[in-house]
């Protein structure tokens, strides 16, 4: 049988032949062991998220738990003038836009301080309204009737110092300083003798409002003391 000469050319042909398909076998193979990397990967991040416990759920989404005699709640004025305020309390929802019982103004909720059950629910006009029917209502609600109240769009074009005052003895700090389109949430009481603490205010100002014409929206959560007398 006849030698193949061995060249110079004819080796590397083969080296480079050689070469080509271990490139290609890796090429192939490339792929699946990066999937397979992913896979095992992703497969660790699903058991440490399995291994982790959920967050307690707490009563209207708080972050903590409140104590016992509490009542948990949480709220948020009016975006602009297109989504209305939220309330919630002890883990029922009492006003929002989609309960349709909100609207331009003041919102209220007035709640039973001993139980914590809703007395009633309304909402002033406060740009178009009459102030009258606001004061009316103010002043019919008894004592140590816990008073949420929540803004929206508009909340102080027709409140006079009557109105205010009226707030302002329920334990408002702010109710004297807002002015139009202004953000503010406000928990207080009928005939409370000292500031509530639960109260955010956030002034309209065209330079820094979040919103086109209006400030960004307010909130705040928190626990109130149910009255035991």
């Amino acid at each position: 049988m006849a030698r193949i000469p061995c060249t110079p050319f004819l080796l590397r042909s083969v080296v480079f032949a050689l070469g080509f398909i271990v490139v290609v076998f890796i090429a192939f193979q490339l792929p699946e062991l990066k999937m397979d990397h992913k896979l095992k990967t992703m497969s660790k991040y699903i058991s440490s998220l399995a291994a982790t416990p959920e967050p307690a759920t707490n009563k209207c989404g708080l972050l903590k738990p409140c104590p016992f005699g509490h009542l948990a709640f949480k709220m948020t004025s009016g975006a602009a003038n297109v989504i209305g305020p939220r309330i919630c309390l002890d883990d029922k929802l009492l006003m929002s836009t989609v309960m349709n019982n909100v609207g331009r103004g003041i919102n209220i909720a007035l709640i039973d301080g001993r139980t914590g059950g809703t007395i009633r629910r309304k909402h002033f006009d406060m740009f178009s309204g009459d102030v009258a029917h606001l004061i009316e209502f103010l002043k019919k609600i008894e004592d140590g009737t816990v008073v949420m109240m929540a803004s929206f769009d508009e909340p102080s074009v027709k409140l006079n110092d009557e109105a205010r005052k009226l707030i302002a003895d329920m334990g408002s700090s702010y109710i004297h300083e807002l002015g139009p389109r202004d953000s503010w949430v406000f928990v207080g009481a009928k005939s409370l003798k000292d500031k509530s603490p639960f109260e955010q205010h956030l002034k309209n100002d065209p330079v820094n409002n979040k919103f086109d014409g209006w400030p960004e929206v307010v909130g705040m959560e928190g626990c109130l003391p149910q009255r035991e007398d």
